[in-house]
């Protein structure tokens, strides 16, 4: 089931999602405006608008924060299932350049999962125009314990 998202959701919420949960701790893609749009289980959909900031050299989106829409768009779909899950590695490919302005969507869905791995495709797209393919590989961790809490 896909649940639309309205608001963000605080991580501290009993009827948080893990999805939701993970996405408002997540400071650096809400820092750069990316808004969780849709989620649901092995899928999300996110929402981000190119800024000034965002635009290299060449007057077009740097693809640094293409990938990390993607990127996030991957996270927010590997983690609906519950356990804290990472990448293991992940691709892009460039279609088309987006511009200052423009308004991307990812969505993401999963492939499949087999163990503690899985596999996800993400789609960029400004309107119905593709702008990048990204496949993500997950690894879903044993432990929720980081170095700062040992």
């Amino acid at each position: 089931m896909v649940k639309k998202v309205t608001q963000t959701t605080d991580a501290t919420s009993a009827g948080a999602t893990p999805t939701e949960a993970m996405f408002a701790a997540d400071e650096a893609s809400r820092a750069l405006g990316i808004e969780l749009r849709e989620q649901g289980e092995g899928t999300a959909t996110l929402r981000m608008t190119v800024t000034p900031a965002m635009v290299n050299g060449h007057h077009i989106a740097h693809g640094g924060y293409l990938f990390l829409l993607a990127d996030t768009a991957f996270a927010c779909a590997c983690n609906s299932h519950g356990p804290v899950t990472v990448a293991a590695g992940a691709d892009i490919d460039f279609v088309a350049p987006a511009y200052e302005g423009d308004v991307l969507v990812a969505t993401a869905r999963e492939r499949t999962r087999f163990g503690r791995s899985g596999i996800y495709d993400v789609t960029v797209l400004r309107g119905d125009d593709v702008i990048a393919e990204f496949r993500g590989r997950s690894r879903s961790i044993r432990s929720t314990t980081t170095k700062e809490s040992q």
